[in-house]
């Protein structure tokens, strides 16, 4: 990893200046994020994947809309509220997350109709609300089933209970067997140690599709694929789609995994301002766990945020508002009232405590909304 003040590209003197904007604030460097969205589409149209991007990590209209301009064939998205917001930009939409709210049915049934929607779930109970909703209203979601892999989280994990709800599913009105859906996110792991872990989830794969092609319901779509994985997702037999989509800002977890090249790959850091020399071991930065949220690095390792312009320096505690970094013996201090970036080990956390967001385009740069944030409708 590369930590020198070289890792990031200066920002315009307007954003140093502290009379231009506030902080702490979020930065995304449009040009890191066009990158990295066409090395995406790129990998997954090289190998006959589609990429279908979650928006949890950046919940912004305009950064989906440059996915969509790179290749994207679809979004994936966790919440009603970011569902209303992309069907704005796109119309083939993944709800990835059980719909078990009677209001989040209606909100799902409200989208335009024109909006192609397909629903992840794992239980009989979801799939029954979910077609009593749409056979209701003369309407028709596809469903994906989702299969526990490996991580203990929601998903089936025995094939037979996978067979036993798509059955279901292709008995009843108002919804349509469309696949399987799965997250590795158990794997988090160096490319290069991936290796057994990516031969049992190929196994586990391999049979998933073995018994659904056994009983007639062979899956059109096999949505798969994690951040962790994303290079490697060409491995998964049977994988028809990806839904990777921290690659598009990254992030200091993922440097450290090696799914970023280096520190260059970041698109997302916080800009923040130093508040406070108290002393010779440290200084103290206004961007406090509401602005980096209060995670450790996912990986492994310490610290809460890494400072490439100051030489790798760790964010080592963080209250509400205050985020204090320990600087080692002899080393020069900043001075109170410099603005430096930080890289958050989770950016998707991060960007879903900020309201907005510099958008930074070469030495151009304006404020975006995180659109979809929160969990209200827009009416």
């Amino acid at each position: 990893m590369r930590a020198g003040v070289d890792a990031l590209p200066p920002l315009p003197e307007s954003l140093r200046d502290g009379a231009a904007i506030e902080t702490p604030v979020a930065v995304v460097d449009l040009g890191v994020v066009r990158r990295n969205a066409e090395g995406a589409a790129a990998y997954a149209a090289r190998h006959g994947l589609t990429w279908r991007p979650h928006v949890k990590t950046h919940k912004s209209l305009g950064i989906a809309r440059i996915q969509l301009e790179a290749g994207a064939r679809g979004l994936t998205v966790a919440t009603a509220r970011e569902a209303e917001v992309m069907a704005e930009v796109c119309d083939d939409l993944l709800f990835a997350y059980p719909p078990v709210s009677p209001r989040t049915l209606d909100r799902l049934l409200n989208l335009p109709e024109r909006v192609r929607l397909a629903v992840a779930l794992d239980s009989a109970e979801c799939l029954q609300g979910l077609a009593r909703a749409f056979s209701g209203a003369g309407r028709m979601a596809r469903v994906v089933v989702e299969a526990d892999v490996g991580l203990g989280r929601t998903g089936l994990g025995v094939p037979e209970e996978v067979v036993e709800l798509a059955r279901k599913v292709d008995s009843l009105p108002g919804v349509g067997f469309e696949g399987l859906l799965f997250y590795p996110g158990h794997i988090r792991l160096p490319a290069e140690e991936q290796d057994g872990p990516l031969e049992e989830l190929a196994e586990r794969v391999e049979e998933l599709l073995e018994v659904l092609e056994r009983v007639g319901l062979p899956p059109s779509t096999v949505s798969g694929g994690s951040s962790p994985t994303l290079w490697r997702s060409h491995e998964i037999p049977g994988l028809t789609e990806i839904r990777a989509g921290m690659c598009i800002y990254h992030d200091r977890d993922l440097v450290k995994l090696g799914v970023a090249r280096d520190l260059s790959d970041c698109a997302y850091t916080v800009l923040s301002t130093v508040v406070s020399v108290p002393g010779p071991d440290r200084f103290v930065l206004d961007a406090g766990s509401k602005a980096l949220s209060k995670e450790v690095l996912p990986s492994g390792g310490e610290g809460y945020g890494l400072m490439p312009e100051r030489g790798g320096l760790l964010v080592s505690a963080l209250s509400e508002e205050h985020a204090v970094v320990r600087v080692p013996p002899g080393s020069e201090m900043p001075r109170v009232g410099e603005r430096l970036r930080v890289v958050p080990n989770h950016v998707c956390v991060s960007v879903n405590l900020q309201e907005g967001f510099v958008a930074l385009d070469g030495e151009d740069w304006e404020l975006w909304p995180v659109d979809a944030r929160g969990r209200a409708g827009s009416t």
